[in-house]
């Protein structure tokens, strides 16, 4: 962390991210900045956030407002998640182990990626706040069974499954600034036992289909959640599959370039839901007003992903809880300003309608 730079100081996560340029290696930040290809979808996650107008009341109590809300059975204190991010001792020494003490200190749920340089033992260890567990499948499938068991031993809550990765995308800023894991990093749940080795991720990924969403299925009773659902039939089948919640994504537009923003994808798959089970999003988020935006148009809560990373390039676990604090804050400030006392008040009549196009939420 830069001397000069204190994390109390940094007012909002665009500022935050412009701070971890200067803290974090040129390797690590873009690695963690960088999307696929002409980064058409990272540039759309944003502009379509910022497309959306709002529709503002006044003159309501919101003297006090309440973020709470009942997520896969425990309640949650707000609408915000930490999305599973890989490599964490890439972007700061104490990795996973700084990442899951800033996430207790903010109170946020933090789902722990396949792609941790950390055992997720030693994170549960000083873990605080609740943790999820996000799968790839690999290609030992008693290896996956293990994993499973491993992270539902350590105390984790849920199982995120991301399924929309058969193979990585043209990630070519990621490629030019020739991100690779020092030596002594390792993945320890990244090592296949079929074929003795350890890797980064690789852009080769065996054949997985609904069949082994299924089969994920019977090997725990912990909430089963499929991450990178984009379309409506997709969320039909991963009904049928047997997943108890969805996250709208496009994997931070780091996989299909020109897939669509994950917020225009969220109105068709929380109307095909229709509160069958929690509908997630993640993609863009920066500002509570994003927050707002994403629950009025069918979200339970958001994910965000480079924000909490940039903080943990900058400070560490002080760096993680102050990306989480600003969002906080400033979701309570938009709930305020729309007139908004608790969760239950966000709905689509906080939207700004327009005749046609984009902003037609």
């Amino acid at each position: 962390m830069a001397a000069n730079i204190f994390v109390d100081d940094i007012l909002s996560l665009p500022e935050l991210e412009e701070r971890a340029r200067e803290c974090m290696s040129q390797m690590a930040f873009e690695y963690v900045a960088s999307g696929a290809a002409d980064e058409i979808t990272l540039r759309w996650n944003r502009e379509a956030f910022d497309s959306i107008p709002l529709r503002p009341r006044v003159l309501r109590d919101v003297a006090s407002v309440d973020t709470r809300l009942v997520l896969f059975g425990k309640v949650t204190p707000f609408p915000i998640v930490l999305a599973p991010t890989a490599y964490h001792k890439a972007i700061h020494p104490d990795g996973e182990i700084a990442t899951a003490r800033g996430a207790g200190a903010a109170g946020v749920t933090w789902i722990i990626s396949s792609a941790t340089t950390t055992a997720v033992e030693d994170i549960a260890a000083v873990a605080t706040s609740p943790l999820w567990f996000q799968l790839y499948f690999q290609s030992d499938r008693e290896f996956t069974r293990d994993l499973v068991q491993r992270a539902e031993n350590a105390g984790c809550e849920a199982l995120c499954l991301t399924v929309d990765t058969p193979v990585l995308g043209a990630r070519n800023r990621q490629t030019r600034a020739r991100f690779e894991l020092p030596p002594e990093i390792t993945t320890p749940h990244l090592y296949d036992i079929g074929k003795g080795r350890q890797e980064i991720l690789d852009t080769r990924r065996i054949g997985v289909t609904w069949k082994d969403v299924e089969w994920l299925r019977s090997l725990s009773s912990l909430p089963l959640i499929l991450k990178g659902i984009l379309t409506a039939e997709d969320a039909e089948l991963a009904v049928g599959a047997g997943a108890d919640g969805l996250i709208v994504s496009n994997h931070g537009a780091r996989n299909l370039d020109t897939s669509p923003a994950a917020i225009d994808a969220l109105r068709e798959v929380a109307e095909t839901i229709a509160g069958r089970m929690p509908v997630l999003v993640d993609g863009g988020v920066r500002r509570g007003t994003d927050i707002v935006k994403a629950l009025a148009i069918g979200a339970v809560a958001v994910l965000i992903g480079r924000p909490y990373c940039y903080g943990l390039g900058v400070g560490g676990a002080d760096g993680v809880k102050r990306a989480v604090d600003i969002l906080r804050n400033e979701l309570e400030m938009a709930m305020m300003l729309t007139g908004s006392a608790n969760l239950g008040q966000i709905d689509r009549t906080l939207l700004w309608h327009r005749e046609s196009g984009r902003n037609a939420h």
